[in-house]
Order: structure tokens, then C-alpha cells, then sequence
């Protein structure tokens, strides 16, 4: 089976991350096929949402570790990483996520592009890049601070501090927290509401409060410069064999 699946229901897609035996950890390949069926959908005048989600066993584990080691051996970001955080950012349909269990990484950064965001009460978010030896991504470090403040921000993307669902509700991250049972059936409740709306004027409106999105590709491009430069530090490659160790 696919690592991403894509299905179409009436105007809202559905792209779900499906790699539950690596707790969705993205690969190369999934972040293609997500960016492919993100950049289609906002060509299609009859899809009008876009929901994301995961599996029962977690929404996303970040990045696979694996791909991260082979960047920093060939001095190259991977360009499908770019073109999907870049779909995100001009995606000009709403995105609505679906989070159950851990989101790690871009796992978190990918829901400061969400319009609206339901999370299980079991959900948690957190952004171990520092800890790594990188640096936060996804123009997390320019939207994150306008979100939530750059106190509650640093704590999350510089300190790595998890937040659980009720905190990530608080700090404007998630709309609603529903119990697991309940998750996917609001989710897609809200992604339908949405996409019922006049479509043209949802997308005016979004427009003009996400701002420009020309500042939000400066950011993840620099963002991305700084994040190949760290994949090949000390402090970086420390981590790296660290995680390696604890998995043998």
C-alpha cells in the first residue's frame, strides 16, 4: 500500500500520511507525492479543502533520520522537503489537519499552514531540532512568534518543549480537541463546512490574513540554508549517531 493515499470526496481531498510501521516518518518520496496532491488540488476548481492526516498510530514522527544522514553526506537539502513546504505556503484552498497521537518536527511545523486543526485529546506536539543540532523549518521561526509569542515559540522550537493538545489549543495551534473516537468524523465535518463556503471568497479572505506568502517562502528558503549547513555539523552528527545507537 502507498505511504501517502489521496481520495477525493466530493470538493474536500483527503491526504493521508500511511507509513504506521515508521510512525509516519517521511520520506523523499512521501513529501513528493504530498506536494503533487496539494499543487493539484489547487488547480482543480471542484476541491475546495484539503484535509490532512495521519494514521491511528500517530499523525507524523518528522523526518526519516535515514534521508537526513544522506543529506548531510551529499551537502544537499533534498528538493522534494523544499517543494513541499512550499506547497504549503502557496496552497491558496484551506488546509485543514487531523492529529492524533505525536507530531514531531514538520510533523508540528506543517499545522502553522493549517486553517483549522482537530487534535485527539492523546495528541502531542513537540520540535526536537535543536536538539539535533538543526534549526527550525517550514517558516516555523517567522509564524510561530506572530502565533503564539516568541516566549511560548522559543520554548517549543528552540527548548523543544512538547505541548499537549489542551496547550497547543491555548497557543492558537489547534481549533478543537476531541476525544480519538470522535477525531476523524469532526475533522472531516469541518473540512466540508469549509468547503461549502462561496469558494472564491474563502480564498480573498485567506489571502489577506495569511499576508504576504512571498515573505513565507524568504523564510523557508533561508531556513533551509541554515538546516543544510547544520546536517553536516559536529553538534548534528553527534545527535545523529546518538539516535542510531539508542536503535541498535
Amino acid at each position: 500500500m502507498p505511504d501517502i493515499l489521496v481520495s477525493d470526496d466530493g470538493p474536500v481531498r483527503t491526504v493521508r500520511m500511511n507509513r504506521p510501521e515508521k510512525k509516519n516518518a517521511l520520506t523523499l518520496a512521501m513529501y513528493d507525492a504530498m506536494a503533487q496532491a496539494i499543487e493539484e488540488a489547487g488547480q482543480r476548481a471542484d476541491i475546495h479543502c484539503v484535509l490532512i492526516a495521519g494514521h491511528d498510530s500517530g499523525f507524523c514522527a518528522g523526518n526519516d533520520l535515514n534521508d537526513f544522514v544522506a543529506m548531510a553526506q551529499s551537502g544537499a537539502l533534498g528538493a522534494p522537503i523544499l517543494r513541499f513546504l512550499h506547497a504549503l505556503a502557496r496552497c491558496e484552498i484551506p488546509l485543514v489537519a487531523v492529529v492524533n497521537g505525536r507530531a514531531v518536527g514538520v510533523g508540528t511545523t506543517m499545522l502553522l499552514h493549517c486553517d483549522h486543526v482537530v487534535a485527539s485529546d492523546s495528541a502531542v506536539l513537540s520540535t526536537p531540532f535543536v536538539a539535533l543540532g538543526l534549526v527550525p523549518e517550514a517558516a516555523s521561526s517567522l509564524i510561530a512568534p506572530r502565533l503564539m509569542g516568541h516566549a511560548r515559540a522559543f520554548a517549543l522550537l528552540v527548548m523543544g518543549q512538547p505541548l499537549g493538545a489542551a496547550e497547543a489549543k491555548e497557543a492558537g495551534i489547534v481549533n478543537a480537541v476531541v476525544p480519538a473516537a470522535d477525531l476523524e468524523a469532526q475533522a472531516l465535518a469541518a473540512a466540508r463546512t469549509i468547503a461549502a463556503l462561496p469558494a472564491e471568497g474563502v480564498r480573498i479572505a485567506r489571502r489577506l490574513m495569511r499576508g504576504s506568502v512571498d515573505d513565507i517562502i524568504a523564510r523557508i528558503d533561508a531556513e533551509a540554508e541554515a538546516f543544510k549547513a547544520r546536517l553536516a555539523s559536529p553538534e548534528a552528527q553527534a545527535a545523529f549517531a546518538a539516535f542510531f545507537n539508542r536503535k541498535r
